[in-house]
Formats: structure tokens, sequence, C-alpha cells
């Protein structure tokens, strides 16, 4: 309280200090501080009348506000008294009407499940690639939050009489489809009811995103596009047989999906690729080694008939060492031709080792693939875990391809080391008798 007097004091002296200041005589400052009074009153009286008005304005302010409040209060009464009469007669409403409905709140219900089952179906069936209208009149029951009308459900009723006619129709028409390469070409289209589509006989399948037809990535095995081609050149009413899907795609699409046999070789990684590599050479050798014991076969065969003996077979150069050994002795004669028939027998066996190595490493590395593509298996199950068979599916891959491929290998070089183990068996039996003739007509000169 102190210091706000001393406040109070020195504010209030301030004018009399500056009027000191000014002054250079206390006459001077007597009316120096005369005047100010005069003109701090003067100034205090426009203070406070500014106070006084600006007070009765807040005073009408406050007094029209609370009018105003007062109204809006009454306002709110008079609202809410209205509001709760009109939800009681909303009520009375809402019951009368659902007394006079009656089942068509059921009907309501039906025809926008009925609606909202038929778009699924509608959005990913082809008959839509004709009729693509369809899916407003779909679009429009399902979202509608009111009764259909009469029209409405005869629309509804005639687009799935639509539906059920064209599932059963073979129907040709011209439309634009997008190719592999994903060009847009307008094509004849021949489409067996909901089931297939074809053209140029390519596989099609439509595209609910776009509406439109879109060749398959992956085409079919020949004999069925074969089929599909016969039967789009085929006149009408000619018989023909085709190619559906009752599943809608879901069988084509795993088809398509199937690998081929340069996929499936792929599968078996580099030791498949082994094993295909031995069995061509195994299979070069197989038909080298029995063209030329054929060969041979036929050049023994015409020595045999021949007068004088030829060095180009095994038989005519045995020949020519009775000839060079004709007058010895039997026993000596029958070893100069033993030694020259195994001279002959490795040329005429020459392969077959080879042949018989390959027939028995071929399943050997299979059965190595094997253990690969288990060993793969087990490692992604370690990582992944067995939530996604598409990671496991790999190593599996490689164990059974490469374990098919080794048995495809060894299986034929077992038959060809036959063949060719069987020929030339035939061919030392051929010697050995020739051999034994000579020995037997040099031993029956000599006594004779």
């Amino acid at each position: 309280m102190r210091i706000l007097l001393i406040v109070l004091l020195f504010s209030g002296l301030a004018p009399f200090a500056q009027a000191a200041d000014k002054a250079t005589n206390l006459t001077e400052l007597l009316e120096q501080v005369r005047r100010d009074r005069v003109l701090e009153q003067k100034a205090n009286k426009l203070r406070e009348a500014e106070f006084v008005n600006a007070r009765n304005q807040q005073s009408g302010l406050l007094s029209k506000a609370k009018a105003q409040l007062a109204h809006e209060e009454q306002r709110s009464t008079t609202l809410n008294q209205a509001f709760e009469e009109n939800e009681a007669a909303l009520s009375e409403q809402e019951a009368i009407l659902g007394e006079k409905s009656g089942s068509l709140g059921e009907l309501f219900g039906t025809v926008k499940q009925v609606a909202n089952d038929s778009r699924s179906i509608v959005e990913n069936t082809m008959t839509s690639v004709t009729l693509p209208e369809r899916g407003e009149l779909l679009d429009k029951l399902v979202e509608s939050k009111v009764q259909p009308t009469i029209d409405d459900l005869r629309d509804l009723w005639l687009m799935l009489q639509e539906e059920m006619t064209e599932s059963g129709k073979i129907t040709r028409f011209s439309t634009p489809v997008i190719t592999a390469a994903g060009q847009v070409e307008q094509r004849g289209v021949t489409r067996i009811g909901v089931f297939s589509a074809f053209s140029d006989g390519k596989f099609l399948r439509y595209l609910p995103e776009t509406g439109a037809l879109v060749e398959l990535g992956r085409q079919p095995v020949g004999r069925m596009r074969d089929i599909a081609t016969e039967f789009e050149e085929a006149s009408a009413g000619q018989l023909m047989p085709t190619v559906i899907d009752p599943t809608r795609g879901a069988i084509m699409a795993l088809l398509v999906q199937k690998p081929n046999w340069i996929e499936r070789i792929k599968q078996g990684g580099w030791i498949g690729m082994l094993i295909l590599a031995i069995g061509a050479i195994g299979l070069l050798i197989f038909l080298i080694r029995f063209g030329l014991l054929f060969t041979t076969d036929r050049k023994i065969a015409k020595q045999r008939h021949a007068s004088t003996a030829s060095d180009k077979n095994p038989l005519g150069r045995i020949l020519s060492v009775y000839d060079r050994t004709g007058q010895q002795d039997v026993e000596t004669l029958g070893l100069k031709l033993d030694e020259a028939i195994l001279r002959e027998i490795p040329k005429i066996e020459r392969g077959l080792i080879i042949v018989a190595i390959i027939a028995a490493i071929a399943p050997m590395l299979g059965l190595l693939g094997t253990v690969a593509g288990m060993i793969e298996t087990f490692q992604s199950i370690t990582l992944f875990g067995t939530g996604d068979p598409k990671l496991m599916s790999g190593g599996i891959s490689q164990a059974l391809v490469t374990t098919e491929l080794g048995l495809i290998v060894a299986i034929p070089m077992l038959w060809f080391h036959s063949v060719l183990s069987g020929r030339s068996n035939r061919l030392v039996q051929v010697l050995d008798e020739e051999s034994a003739a000579i020995i037997a007509k040099h031993a029956e000169g000599r006594r004779g």
C-alpha cells in the first residue's frame, strides 16, 4: 500500500517537476503549476466521461445479450418439444410403414443379395465382352437404399436370363484382343458359352479390369491348339470336338503353368545338364559303333564268299595270316590265328566299356542330384519354414528331375550296351568259327 502511494505521489509531482524545469522563478512556477492543474482537471473530466460512456455501453450490451439468451433458451425449448413430437410421429409412421410393407423388406434384401452375387459372376464372365452394360444395373441395385421398382426387377430377371442363354451358346464375333506382345488387334473370336474362347488357334482369357480378351502368356499343348483351330474352321452345323474349361479358367491356368521339357531339364540344374551331356556322348558312341559293326558284319559276309583275302575286314586279315603261315604245323597255325583274332577283338569291342560306364554313372548322378535337391529343400525349410510350398519346390524339382534324367539315360544305355555287345560277340564268334575251319582244313590237308 505504501509503495502504491509513493508511486502516485511521484506520478502527481511529475508535471510540477517538468514545470519547475521550465520556470525561471517562483512566480512563473506558481503560474505554470496552476495552468497545468487546470489542464489536468479537464483531461480527468474527459476520461471520466469516457469511462461513464463505456460503462453505459457495456451495460446496454449486457442487457441485449441477456435478452438474446432468454430468446434462444425459449427457442431451444420449442425446438426440443418439436423434436420430441417429430420423433414420436416418425416412430408411428415407421410402424405403419412396416405393417404396410409386409414382405417387401425381405424382397429388398433378397434383391440386393442376388444382385451382389450376380455382379461378381458378371464381372468375371466372358459374356461381358459383348454385353458390357450389365454392370451398371447391378451396381444400382446393390447400392440402392430404397425398394427396387418393377422395372428394376424385370431388368434383373432379363439380365439373368441373358446370362443363362449365353452360357449355352457358341458365338463368333469380332472384338479387340490384346496379344501376348501387348498389342491390341481386331480379331475374330469364337466363344463357347462362358467356358472357353480362342482366336486363330490361341486360347484367350477375360480381363475384368479392362473388359477385354487377352491371349494366354503360355498356350496349352499343341494338341489342344490344333483342336481349337479345327473348331474355328468348321462350318455351321458341323459337329467338331473342342476344348472347354468347366472351372472358367482355373484348370486352363494350371495346364499352361505345366513346365515343358526344356523347363523341366532346367529344373535339374547343372547335374541334369551333366547327365544329358554324358547321355548324348553315349548315344553318339552307340551310333558310331553300331554303324561300324554293321559295316564290318557286311564286309565279313562278303569275305566269306570271296576267293581272295582283303585287309579291309577282320576276317580278311585273319585269312592273310593263314596265307603267310600256311606251311607251318597245325599247332603253330592255331597260335598265329588266335593271335590275329586277339588283335581284332579290341577293335570290335571298342566303346563297349564307355557305354557300360555311362549306364552305371547316369543313375548315380541322378542320385547325387536327388541328395542335392533334398539338401536345398531342407535349407529352405530351415530359413523360411513350411508356410509357402513354392520355396521348397525348387529343391524338390531338382531332386526328382535329376533322378528321372538319370534313369532316362541309364535305361537306353543298358540296351545300347546289350546291342553292341551282342553284335561284337557274334563277329568274334564268326572269326573263331572261320579260324577253326581254317585249322581243320589245314590239318586235313597235311594228313592227306
